[in-house]
């Protein structure tokens, strides 16, 4: 879509606001009679956190917490504090909050930073400081990726991120653009969202399904730089939409979300594999990306633009070498045939089957109950400090499911679903 088009949700921000809100709390937290709620947003995202927290209070929380950051505060850093100061991190704080989900609360989670954010700044610096930041936050990451608690995130624009998204037009009409966009693709501008998301859901739901009845060993990706084979960790599951946390409250984890996704075997991803778009990590742009697995570790790793950032992530552990998470998404989803490049994952990932370096997600494995983390790597769910998504699908990509004698099922051509599914 062009830079200069004018997007129109059929709501004013306002109201819009509002809807939004209203499904981030009734839909992805479904947030229970007394539950605490513990949020975090960009400082300019305050718009959207007090709709959510009026809504919260409506719908029965107790307390909702809200910890924001700023990203003026945060270059601050990089310009002004010692070279020592990157490797610090608020431990303190993420094991507050760890404690707090330990307790029942539920987690929120408002996107809406500034994507380039740390464009130009020491890449070591980057490195280091992400690195902290990511052993500080394993007591939560582990909760989050167990699905202990329900949790969700949404989007609130902000002026920075609508800049980059609508470069070619005013402040003022950007950020609304943005925000009909966040609406579109948040599915709020029917006349019942809750009951639109019900549907939506449904339809995930179905694909998933069908996806756990084939019980494939692995996928196979082909497309323009893509040969790719990811094995399937033993005794996965394929999830999407909503989920039933372990607290057993059922809650949609992303708002938006078109994706079905799996735990990949940490030791079966072999092949090369080219990015299909940009990656926004950690206010830093990295696009172009290409990589090579063998027996489930990438092996090489180039980058047209922010190679550096790329290889001081792949040093984090041994774990950020291996995927975590690989998810299905046909071309046609709404936010691909809305032509915007969103620049965060939130969005970016729903446009496009990915991949996820890092940490797995055991809320798709079967049977994990009381289980070690030993046996769950024997199974191949991966470990690590991090879970960054990035985009491997097109318009140009297909995906074959690949049985235990290694028998080709098409699952998408060209992009979308074919029959099978």
């Amino acid at each position: 879509m062009p830079t200069n088009t004018h997007i129109a949700s059929g709501l004013s921000v306002a109201a819009g606001i509002d809807r939004l809100a209203e499904v981030a709390v009734r839909t992805g937290l479904n947030v229970r009679e007394g539950q605490q709620i513990i949020l975090t947003a960009p400082l300019d995202a305050l718009p959207l956190v007090r709709k959510i927290t009026e809504h919260a209070y409506r719908a029965g929380a107790s307390l909702v917490t809200t910890l924001f950051n700023d990203d003026e505060a945060t270059l601050a850093r990089y310009r002004l504090a010692p070279d020592s100061a990157f490797d610090t991190a608020a431990t303190w704080l993420n094991n507050g909050m760890a404690e707090g989900f330990r307790s029942g609360a539920a987690r929120m989670a408002i996107a809406g930073g500034n994507p380039s954010l740390l464009s130009g700044q020491n890449p070591d610096r980057i490195s280091r400081a992400s690195r902290a930041a990511s052993i500080a936050r394993r007591p939560t990451l582990e909760i989050i990726t167990a699905f202990e608690v329900n949790w969700s995130i949404a989007a609130a624009a902000t002026p920075a991120w609508a800049a980059l998204v609508f470069p070619d037009l005013p402040e003022e009409e950007a950020l609304e653009n943005l925000w009909h966009a966040i609406f579109m693709a948040s599915r709020i501008t029917g006349d019942d969202p809750v009951a639109e998301w019900k549907q939506h859901n449904a339809n995930l739901h179905k694909r998933a399904d069908r996806l756990n009845e084939l019980r494939f060993a692995a996928l196979h990706f082909s497309g323009p730089g893509t040969e790719l084979t990811v094995g399937l960790a033993d005794g996965h599951r394929w999830c999407g939409g909503s989920s039933e946390a372990r607290n057993g409250i059922t809650c949609n984890p992303n708002i938006p979300t078109e994706e079905v996704f799996t735990t990949p075997h940490r030791l079966k991803v072999d092949g090369y594999v080219r990015s299909t778009k940009p990656l926004s990590y950690q206010g830093s742009l990295l696009d172009g990306i290409q990589v090579r697995f063998k027996d489930g570790q990438i092996t090489e790793a180039h980058a047209e633009k922010g190679e550096n950032i790329l290889n001081k992530v792949l040093e984090t552990d041994e774990g950020a070498r291996r995927l975590g998470e690989v998810a299905l998404v046909p071309h046609s989803s709404p936010i691909s045939q809305s032509g915007i490049l969103f620049q965060d994952t939130l969005f970016d990932e729903n446009a496009s089957s990915h991949i996820a370096l890092g940490q797995a997600y055991t809320e798709c494995m079967l049977d994990t109950d009381d289980i070690s983390p030993e046996t769950l790597s024997a199974r191949g769910a991966n470990s690590s400090l991090i879970h960054i998504d990035w985009m491997i699908g097109s318009g140009e990509t297909s995906v074959w499911g690949l049985d235990a004698s290694g028998a080709r099922v098409p699952l998408m051509i060209s992009g979308e679903w074919t029959e099978t599914l």
